[in-house]
């Protein structure tokens, strides 16, 4: 039979199958605009499962029932939303859950999360509500312009309001970080404070945690605790450590996937200790966060100015954390409405220590 026509995409369909038999299929969804993100439907023993849902943006959710008709179409599988037996979310970001209303109205699928993601989903609003208050202060903090800072904070809340919170079944950790025996979890904090890794036989899905072609984008711990590069580079270690050899393939939630985890670990922190080594060079003269994010990554506009700021926050709060950063204006500070100008420490034990990797 010939598949059933989806949106034009730069990604693909796929399917893969693990050593011990699980089949997997690989559905591509367009988040938002020109952005893409993959969902997996994953049939193993006698369980359909779906690992992350989409954004419900746009075409999302029609573009995820299609991959299932792709499935009944190409493979002969009955798959419907409603036999569904999980959900499993790998971490609470909109493009990953935002399907999720859509889904829970007609499925009685079992919805898991990790801890630390759990109040992403349950209470979205109050999630929201302390993000927002969070982010504004950190734009200001940074240095980032008023104008500027109030074009962020609308197209944040833009994008934040496309989400109601829904109810979920387990979460990972109440569970044993197992489930039916074919399942593991490990959670790897960093990119999401309740990110995890999920492990079915030789493949692994990782979400948005190693990323092929890119490296996932990096918030500083100012804006939610169990984030940041320092809890960054300790999961993909442990990450690392976990997969070994053992892994045929790693799945992620946009572009191809990982064939060599390990190197693909090592190059993206080779990426971050780059930015690190730069942004100790900027801030050999007092600078802002915002002045980091402008040498760093160039002049971007719309959505990506919060996602160069944060990211540069994200390097200034690691060297700060580790003494390599101080703040040059602190009178200036006291007396309030002035951005933080960080300054690169040259104190004799400030210089041994060692940046990241």
């Amino acid at each position: 039979m010939q598949p059933i026509p989806t949106t034009k995409s730069p990604h693909s369909f796929a399917e893969f199958t693990t050593q011990k038999g699980a089949r997997i299929f690989r559905i591509p969804i367009q988040a938002f605009p020109g952005f893409w993100v993959y969902a997996y439907l994953v049939f193993v023993d006698d369980l359909i499962v779906l690992i992350d849902t989409g954004s419900g943006f746009g075409d999302s959710d029609k573009e995820l029932l299609a991959g299932f008709e792709e499935v009944r179409a190409r493979f002969g599988l009955d798959i419907r939303v409603e036999a569904l037996d999980y959900i499993l979310i790998t971490h609470g970001h909109i493009d990953h859950i935002g399907g999720l209303p859509y889904l829970c109205k007609r499925t009685d699928a079992l919805v898991g999360i990790h801890e630390l993601d759990l109040r992403n989903l349950t209470n979205y609003e109050e999630r929201i509500f302390v993000s927002v208050r969070r982010l504004r202060e950190f734009l200001i903090e940074a240095g980032v312009g008023d104008e500027k800072c109030e074009e962020i904070m609308r197209v944040y809340e833009v994008n934040k309001a496309l989400f109601s919170s829904v109810p979920v079944d387990f979460t990972f950790d109440a569970i044993g970080m197992q489930l039916e025996n074919r399942f593991e979890f490990q959670h790897v904090p960093g990119h999401s404070a309740g990110h995890v890794v999920i492990r079915l036989d030789d493949y692994l899905f990782c979400g948005d945690h190693v990323l092929n072609g890119i490296s996932p984008h990096q918030w500083p711990e100012r804006l939610t605790m169990n984030m940041g590069l320092g809890h960054y580079f300790d999961s993909l270690d442990k990450l690392d450590a976990w997969a070994g050899d053992n892994i045929t393939l790693t799945l992620s939630g946009h572009n191809e996937a990982i064939e060599n985890l390990h190197d693909r670990i090592m190059e993206i922190k080779q990426i971050h200790a780059q930015r690190l080594v730069r942004t100790l060079e900027i801030l050999s003269t007092p600078g802002t966060i915002a002045e980091v994010s402008s040498q760093l990554f160039g002049e971007v506009g719309g959505y990506d100015i919060l996602l160069s700021v944060e990211e540069a926050g994200a390097h200034v709060e690691y060297l700060y954390q580790r003494g390599l950063l101080g703040i040059s204006n602190i009178e200036e500070i006291e007396q309030g409405g002035v951005p933080l100008l960080y300054e690169r420490m040259s104190d004799a034990v400030a210089e041994q220590v060692r940046i990241c990797c």
